[in-house]
Order: C-alpha cells, then sequence, then structure tokens
C-alpha cells in the first residue's frame, strides 16, 4: 500500500530556504504543475517517500532563494540528489528510475520500449495541440488529439495502459488528460472518453493507483487556473 502523505503548505517568498546541499534528496514540486506531477507519480510509484523529500513551492509567489541557490531555470520540478540539481520532468522520470530502488517505470521488452521512445516523442506535440484547441471550437478541435491516445491504447492487450502495464508513457500523458479531462466537463459540457472506451479504461484504472491519485489536484481548481490563464480572453 503506497503511504497516504499530508499536504505540507507551499514555499513562499517569505520562506526560508531547507539547509540545501546537507545530503537529503528533495523534489521540489508545485502542488498544481502537470509536469512536477509527474516526478511526483514515479516517486510515489517506487514508494520513495522516506528517500525523496517532497517540497511544494508557490509558484505564483516563489521565493528568491529558489533561482539563487537551487534551480537557476526557476521553474519546477527540480530534483536536489547528491550535490546537484537535476531538472526536466521526462529526464527527471527516467532519472529517478534508474537512480533509485523500486519497481521500474521503463520496460525492458524492446517491442514496448520503441514505442514508448515513439510515444514519449509525441507528447508535447499532444499537450500543445489540447492547449491550442482552447482558442477555437475546443471539442472539434480536440477530437484528433484525444483519438490519436485511444489508438495508442490498441498496441497492447495485456493490460489497460499505454504500454499493457503502467509505465512511463502514462505518467507522461496522465496530467494533461486529467486537466483537460475537467475542463472539458465544467466549461464545454463534454466528456472526453465519449465514444473512446479505451480511453475511459484508461483512466478507470489509472484511478485505481494510489501513486498518482495522491498527486491530483481539485478539479475545481485546475478549472479555475485555466479560466485565468487560457480562457481568459473568451
Amino acid at each position: 500500500m503506497a503511504t497516504l502523505e499530508a499536504r505540507v503548505p507551499p514555499l513562499t517568498s517569505a520562506s526560508e530556504p531547507p539547509s540545501l546541499f546537507d545530503g537529503t534528496t528533495r523534489l521540489y514540486i508545485s502542488y498544481s504543475c502537470p509536469f512536477a506531477q509527474r516526478v511526483w507519480i514515479t516517486r510515489n510509484y517506487k514508494e520513495l517517500q522516506d528517500k525523496i523529500k517532497l517540497v511544494p513551492i508557490d509558484l505564483q509567489n516563489r521565493p528568491a532563494w529558489y533561482k539563487e541557490k537551487v534551480y537557476h531555470e526557476n521553474k519546477v520540478p527540480a530534483l536536489e540528489h547528491n550535490g546537484k540539481v537535476v531538472g526536466e520532468s521526462l529526464d527527471l522520470i527516467k532519472y529517478v528510475d534508474e537512480n533509485f530502488d523500486g519497481p521500474s517505470v521503463i520496460p525492458s521488452d524492446p517491442a514496448k520500449k520503441e514505442f514508448g521512445e515513439q510515444l514519449i516523442s509525441h507528447v508535447d506535440t499532444f499537450t500543445r495541440e489540447l492547449y491550442t484547441s482552447l482558442k477555437g471550437d475546443a471539442i472539434q478541435q480536440s477530437s484528433p488529439t484525444f483519438d490519436y491516445l485511444e489508438n495508442a491504447l490498441g498496441k497492447f492487450d495485456d493490460g489497460p495502459f499505454l504500454l499493457g502495464q503502467f509505465s512511463w508513457v502514462d505518467i507522461a500523458y496522465v496530467p494533461f488528460v486529467e486537466r483537460f479531462q475537467a475542463v472539458f466537463s465544467e466549461l464545454f459540457k463534454h466528456d472526453i472518453t465519449e465514444g473512446r472506451p479505451k480511453l475511459a479504461a484508461w483512466i478507470e484504472e489509472l484511478n485505481k493507483i494510489g501513486a498518482y491519485t495522491q498527486t491530483r489536484a481539485d478539479p475545481k481548481e485546475l478549472v479555475d487556473i485555466f479560466k485565468k490563464r487560457f480562457l481568459a480572453q473568451q
């Protein structure tokens, strides 16, 4: 059973820094950031709650020391480990998988590995298409994007996930599907799983994985963020 963690308040511009580079491994995240969520899920799935300390940052009011002393890019996620800081969410999934114990999220099967790399190389296009759809007829414009996922889910039949079994590919995609499912449901009264049974089953199965559900944001909060950030002009 995955450990259930209490969410500590995010650090702000008024917060003191932790004692940096003291040997503690820290994952800097924002509770509402989909990129940080990827690494957070990976950490949980590998049951590294005791090995990797979660440090949430308030991105709207971030501490100056974060950019100066931790991660010059001033973004999340960032991992402080062995005296250095590593960034970029997809790189970090791999880094955590390779450098820490626990079940691997990257399959060894060559066919799954190859298809996984293909899906990973498409994930930025996938997310860009979804955000772009909000500027036009969102339901119509996003339809081929969700169809891409539906079709990809048919490739392996040994489980309901993108590579059959749960893997880093699901971790890469789900934070964005979670957000757009909430936004489409709330703002456009549209169910993205309609006519997409594999996508519906995928989401249903993901919601049984504690490593993921513990990282989910409040859908109302997500919708509010989208309203302010992406739909303010409409």
